[in-house]
């Protein structure tokens, strides 16, 4: 209470906290007179019929502007004073909910998602437990008060390499109940794959099952996440943030203050997905002699200006561009007028017809949801019943190979404008390339190695939209719009003695050149073990003269090839690997670590087996231990992989 007009101590105590005064008298129910209060009479009618119109935003700036010192009558100190009262508040509110925020990513998407929301917590002054899915302690969930899982989805419906443990966990009889916890997943996938954002989907399920209170719903994202995801982002901290938007309120009140004050500086614009460098092509080579059944590319790109900075293991995102002969070959077989204008985002940006499906969106892939959106637009009775129930296996059969000028030609549609069909399409996602260059040995630039893709399906010859687009259009001079992709998962050994094997079929060995290449800028000559394959010696040794002269300088220590093409009997790097079994065991045995990188569904799981192989021959283990020993290894993040 309030007496003989003197503010209590508690009230003054560093300064005249007036929201904290005014919640009093809310809560004793008290309307200020001239005798519980430091005002006259006609004060203290002002203020009676002020303080119930206030927001509490309001009330917060008052606060803040009474607190400044009255010599400075500035927005900016009423702002800071502001950040005080908050600080002030913080000491004494009641303790918030701790959030637990776990991420499962492949090419780091999904950890930097988590990262970022893990910024925003922490800036609203939640306490954050951030961790990868299998850094975290299981023993620990039944513990959990409110978790928030940003998952990939990689291959077929299969968790990343990082969130295999806890998934298995989770989906055992081990898990705990989970009836005091709330939560939210966040899935990454990729809609033209049969499985799509079935990790996130199988966690939020299960989840569900052990009791938990979902606090907002999954949401899943394509390969055009950003949108989503903020959605996401915003949604979980509207939810976590019931009862702290008087603290946004002055945080976003201080930072206009200071924006007005003039003390936000502009700084030089961030390249990001969303932001992409338009970078130089500094040149443009065909790795593989005459005669070689591949095209690979090797490109160097300027970042000049850029600011853009990465490590080996990191990778270059790159937004392509589709064929201008299949672009107008589609409008052609649609009639429809290639200059005409469409939006191309919500934003309300608008294109010619051409040059939207030229830069961005996709046309050369089909996803069961396009089909489904089309079929509402065509009217067209096959394509319905290629869609009806019973019919799973024929519409995975068809999406095969297919692109959307396939679509129209077999399904043509009745009359269709082209703003109402371009909206059934996604935009072309990035390709990410591992960085096959160190930006040591190679300031401002970035190289990277691209394997050209040509097949013919469905009585057409078809390319890679990117690779394509390198093979064939990308000249030196010319700029395409990138991205540095951190990977997280792939980085090489800060103890620069560790022994390092490392195994990369084709355009797998481009992160490998990127490490060896800033060993040698480093001066570091660590062991160093290099396993690549390809079809043909003559043809097809890709960087053969930098992996010979690292050799003799010992920056390598040991390579083993395998060209598969040369031989009667074709053999792959897993076949060199197990002639080597003993040494591979004793390098393990001495704490090596191993990076994988290629393809995904034939190489890494062949060389998979090949460890285990090892490990039971060399290591008289059960296939079982064998399995286990991979597992702590990779727990260990001594083994590695950067597939696709």
């Amino acid at each position: 209470m309030i007496r003989d007009g003197i503010i209590p101590l508690p009230y003054r105590r560093g300064f005249f906290n007036f929201k904290s005064y005014m919640k009093k008298c809310e809560v004793e129910s008290l309307n200020l007179q001239v005798m519980n209060s430091p005002f006259n009479q006609e004060q203290t009618e002002s203020l009676n019929r002020l303080l119930p119109t206030l927001t509490e935003a309001q009330r917060i700036w008052l606060s803040g502007y009474l607190a400044a010192p009255q010599t400075i009558a500035s927005p900016v100190a009423a702002g800071l004073a502001v950040q005080n009262t908050l600080s002030s508040q913080n000491e004494v509110q009641t303790a918030t909910r701790e959030v637990t925020l776990l991420f499962g990513s492949e090419t780091g998407n999904g950890q930097t998602l988590a990262e970022e929301l893990s910024k925003k917590l922490a800036e609203r002054d939640f306490k954050v437990t951030l961790s990868s899915l299998d850094d975290f302690k299981t023993k620990d969930l039944k513990k959990v008060q409110d978790l928030l899982i940003v998952t990939a989805t990689h291959g077929e419906g299969d968790p990343p390499d990082n969130a295999l443990s806890f998934y298995e966990f989770i989906n055992s009889r081990r898990a705990p109940k989970l009836k005091d916890v709330r939560f939210s997943v966040l899935s990454l996938g990729d809609q033209s794959y049969e499985f799509f954002c079935q990790t996130g989907k199988d966690f939020d399920k299960r989840l569900e099952e052990l009791g938990g209170e979902r606090l907002y719903p999954r949401v899943d994202c394509d390969v055009d996440f950003d949108e989503s995801a903020a959605e996401w982002i915003e949604g979980v901290l509207g939810t976590l943030g019931e009862g702290q938007q008087a603290k946004s309120a002055g945080e976003t009140l201080l930072a206009q203050q200071q924006a007005g004050a003039g003390l936000l500086t502009e700084e030089q614009p961030a390249y990001t997905r969303s932001n992409p460098f338009r970078a130089e092509v500094l040149d443009n080579l065909n790795l593989n002699g005459q005669g070689s059944n591949k095209e690979t590319r090797h490109l160097e790109l300027s970042l000049d200006g850029s600011n853009l900075a990465f490590e080996p293991g990191d990778s270059l995102g790159i937004y392509p561009e589709n064929d201008p002969i299949l672009v107008d070959k589609l409008i052609n077989e649609m009639n429809w007028n290639p200059e005409e204008t469409v939006p191309v985002n919500k934003q309300g940006d608008i294109l010619s017809l051409r040059e939207a499906l030229h830069t961005h969106f996709e046309i050369t892939r089909l996803t069961k949801p396009l089909l489904e959106q089309a079929a509402k637009l065509f009217n067209n009775n096959g394509l319905k019943e290629l869609l009806a129930p019973g019919q799973e296996e024929e519409l995975k059969a068809y999406l095969e190979g297919r692109d959307v000028l396939d679509l129209i030609q077999n399904f043509p549609p009745e009359e269709l404008p082209p703003g109402d069909f371009i909206k059934t399409l996604r935009k072309i996602p990035a390709r990410l390339y591992s960085i096959s260059s160190s930006s040591k040995a190679n300031p401002d630039e970035v190289h990277i190695t691209v394997g050209t893709v040509r097949y013919n399906a469905h009585g057409r010859d078809r390319t890679g939209v990117c690779s394509g687009q390198f093979a064939e259009r990308t000249q030196p001079g010319e700029v395409v719009p990138v991205y540095i992709q951190r990977n997280p998962n792939f980085k090489f050994p800060a103890d620069r003695d560790t022994p390092v094997i490392m195994i990369g079929p084709g355009t797998g060995v481009a992160p490998f050149r990127s490490f060896l290449e800033e060993r040698e800028e480093d001066g570091v000559k660590g062991k160093t073990w290099l396993f690549f394959g390809d079809q043909h010696f003559a043809t097809d040794f890709l960087y053969q003269v930098e992996w010979q002269k690292w050799l003799k300088e010992s920056i390598l220590t040991k390579m083993d090839v395998a060209f598969s093409r040369d031989t009667d009997e074709k053999v792959y790097v897993q076949h060199r690997m197990l002639e080597k079994s003993r040494d591979l065991y004793q390098w393990l045995k001495e704490g090596a670590n191993v990076y994988i990188c290629g393809d995904e569904k034939y190489m890494a799981n062949d060389v998979h087996e090949t460890f285990i192989a090892i490990l039971e021959k060399e290591g008289g283990m059960s296939h079982e231990e064998a399995e286990e020993y991979l597992n702590d290894m990779r727990r260990q993040k001594r083994y590695q992989r950067d597939v696709y």
